[in-house]
């Protein structure tokens, strides 16, 4: 698990802020996550090149509507607290597994994740990933470490 910085720490934040602004459009909250987490604007928060843009959550919003044609599809909304919290633990998770939006949405959708929000809201984001890759029987391995270990085996 690679470890979070203050750069990583800062997407996690707009990402939650972007996912808080969704309340505003006319579809469901889920279905937004969906559009979002296949989005040309995750693949650029994924890839890191996004700092040289301006951070202003509305124009990626509208971005990812325009994308998708926004379209009235669905009802539910989830909570304000609820979707910033899902929206920062989907970017920590893509930070610090180093896998992209996509991956991690297949790994977990947002009806799961939706679910983890009360029972697990209260932890550490790095526990939060650890809890959902066990219960989805992931390993993570550590190559390196695994490579010493080896290593020490040999000699």
């Amino acid at each position: 698990m690679k470890k979070i910085d203050e750069a990583g720490i800062k997407l996690c934040s707009i990402q939650g802020n972007i996912f808080t602004q969704s309340l505003s459009l006319d579809c469901s909250s889920a279905i937004f996550i969906r559009r979002f987490m296949y989005s040309d604007f995750a693949k650029r928060l994924d890839e890191c090149d996004f700092f040289s843009q301006s951070c202003n959550t509305n124009v990626f919003v509208n971005e990812i509507n325009e994308e998708y044609k926004s379209k009235k599809y669905g009802k539910i909304k989830y909570s304000y607290e609820e979707l910033y919290w899902i929206g920062y633990i989907y970017r920590y998770f893509c930070y610090t597994q180093d896998k992209s939006s996509k991956n991690v949405f297949k790994i977990i959708n947002s009806n799961e994740i939706r679910k983890l929000y009360f029972p697990y809201h209260s932890l550490d984001p790095k526990q939060v990933v650890e809890r959902i890759l066990e219960s989805k029987n992931i390993k993570n391995v550590d190559l390196i470490s695994k490579g010493v270990e080896l290593y020490r085996k040999i000699l």
